[in-house]
């Protein structure tokens, strides 16, 4: 079998699969986040909590909610660190310094996982399981509870409740994150993903020479890695590491973790507002954007544009050789299309184009499907945008869901539009302005450029992933890039709760009128992508031509 027939063999089983758990995964999360029960182990954690599970909460005590939650973990997360010497199963790792710990904890206490160190010999395993792999959980939870208040911003009406924010949190994380993440632990475990607590053992090779061979709890935190959208390797290789991807088949699973849930999600939210159409349109122009993404890197990998790649063939620099350029896109693709940053190849060796696109992906809000639950509340309000564009064109009140979109709402939105922007490219700025910025990247050139705001754009988005040649384990870059995750993550939140309250407080209009654009239809699809594209077109065009195109230019 040729390797584009594989390749095309893969995808097609991937699309099949996430079609088939579409609408009962989609059904199933609409059910946990509409539902009045609780069961017994959730009204435990109520009463530990001591949190009442039938107070409704209002936008700003949602928003609370959240933040104290953030805190309290960003806390323990960075004393966990500060501390893992002294605790048991640390292998003799040192405590991280005070920077760098920081940027840890906010790291995964915001789904991003953007990692300055080597997990097999910065971390031990108990910081690993009851550190990283808990936020894995949390921080996931946090992202579809949020799209949670959102969506019933649309469905309420004349109220200001959004919502509990601890129960969406505890059943997100027990009902469902849990048990898929235990199943989808034992199918790696299957595949040769190693899960035990074996201290590193060395060993000697073919060539005498000497090898370490690491151990650790990597299935349980591959799982939810992946799952959650986290992005977080175990190893410094991340998921080109055989330890935790083993062959093609557990890479193409993994992809499939990713997109699960995000792609289930539209579902989800056609579920609750009433109307499967509703959800599709939203699927669909994910869909768009996601293979339309996929085909681009895969041609520019193979479009053999220089002599080291004409003479392999395609651009084989930075692949893993167990699954050639084909899967290596489709991973890379995915990871910075969900906000996971995952990787099993090295993105800055990717083509000048190809590495184009993966940072388009995040610049564009990683909504192609984006993160749990980020992905679905980045691609409403984008629709939100869509819709105000609409009702200017025709001279209507624009309205969307039956609620009218004015003035209140689109300050709620307009700001969340500016915060990743400011944050990539005021960062951006101040890295290439100091020589605590400049001097930490190896490369030169347009490339130089490609590193540093690829850097920004994968901490303010909440991605993760890296170009490769820049140092990032320095006081500025731990400072300033954990600062772009923190402000990147909770900012853009606030903002989404602060539209929700206003969409809940109003009440919902009777019938569409002959102005009112349908936003279930394929004209609406088309708006959404149009606007999707523009508005990071607009944005980020300067700083794309003079990194990425520049650099595919001169190839």
């Amino acid at each position: 079998m040729s390797p584009a027939l594989a390749a095309a063999l893969s995808i097609a089983v991937l699309v099949l699969a996430l079609a088939i758990v579409h609408v009962p995964l989609g059904d199933y999360i609409a059910r946990l986040l509409t539902s009045a029960r609780d069961n017994r182990v959730e009204t435990g954690v109520y009463r530990l909590l001591r949190v009442d599970p039938r107070a409704d909460q209002r936008w700003t005590t949602y928003l609370l909610s959240v933040l104290a939650f953030s805190v309290v973990g960003i806390v323990l997360l960075w004393i966990l660190v500060s501390v893992q010497g002294l605790l048991p199963y640390a292998n003799g790792t040192p405590n991280m310094p005070a920077a760098q710990g920081f940027n840890t904890a906010v790291s995964f206490v915001t789904n991003t996982n953007w990692q300055s160190y080597a997990g097999e010999t910065a971390l031990g395993y108990t910081v690993q399981a009851i550190g990283l792999t808990v936020q894995n959980f949390l921080s996931a939870a946090v992202g579809m509870a949020v799209m949670a208040a959102l969506i019933r911003g649309f469905v309420r009406r004349a109220t200001d409740r959004l919502g509990n924010f601890w129960v969406d949190l505890t059943r997100l994380s027990l009902r469902l994150l849990l048990p898929l993440s235990f199943l989808a632990a034992i199918v790696l475990v299957i595949g040769g993903v190693i899960q035990n607590l074996h201290a590193p053992t060395d060993v000697t090779t073919l060539a005498a020479g000497t090898q370490t061979l690491p151990g650790g709890l990597v299935a349980s935190q591959e799982a939810i890695k992946e799952l959650g959208t986290n992005g977080g390797g175990y190893f410094n290789a991340n998921s080109a590491h055989p330890f935790e991807n083993p062959s093609a088949l557990t890479n193409l699973f993994e992809v499939f973790l990713m997109l699960v849930i995000p792609f289930s999600l539209p579902r989800t939210f056609g579920t609750m507002v009433g109307s499967a159409k509703q959800g599709l349109a939203i699927l669909s122009v994910m869909v768009v954007l996601w293979a339309g993404a996929l085909a681009a890197v895969l041609a520019s990998e193979n479009a053999r544009g220089g002599i080291a790649t004409q003479a392999a063939g395609a651009a084989l620099e930075g692949k893993e050789v167990r699954f050639g350029i084909p899967l290596s896109a489709l991973f890379a693709v995915t990871s910075t299309a969900t906000s996971t940053g995952a990787v099993d190849a090295t993105h800055s060796s990717f083509s000048g184009f190809g590495g184009g696109v993966l940072m388009l992906n995040m610049l564009l809000g990683e909504i192609s499907p984006g993160g749990t639950g980020s992905g679905i509340y980045g691609i409403l309000m984008l629709a939100v945008v869509t819709v105000f564009i609409a009702g200017l064109m025709v001279g209507r009140t624009p309205t969307y869901l039956g609620k009218r979109i004015g003035g209140a709402e689109m300050k709620w939105v307009a700001g969340y539009l500016l915060v990743t922007p400011a944050v990539v490219l005021l960062g951006t700025g101040v890295a290439l302005s100091v020589d605590a910025g400049r001097s930490a990247v190896l490369n030169r050139g347009p490339h130089a450029l490609s590193e540093i705001a690829y850097a920004f754009a994968s901490a303010g988005n909440n991605n993760g992933s890296a170009f490769a040649g820049l140092s990032a384990n320095s006081d500025f870059y731990n400072i300033t890039l954990g600062l772009a995750m923190l402000i990147g993550r909770l900012l853009p939140i606030a903002l989404v709760l602060g539209l929700a309250g206003t969409l809940a407080r109003q009440p919902v209009l009777a019938a569409q009128t002959s102005g009112t654009l349908p936003t279930h239809r394929p004209q609406f699809v088309t708006m959404l992508v149009g606007v999707v594209v523009l508005v990071a077109g607009l944005t980020y065009l300067p700083a794309l031509a003079l990194g990425p195109i520049a650099e595919g230019l001169t190839r």
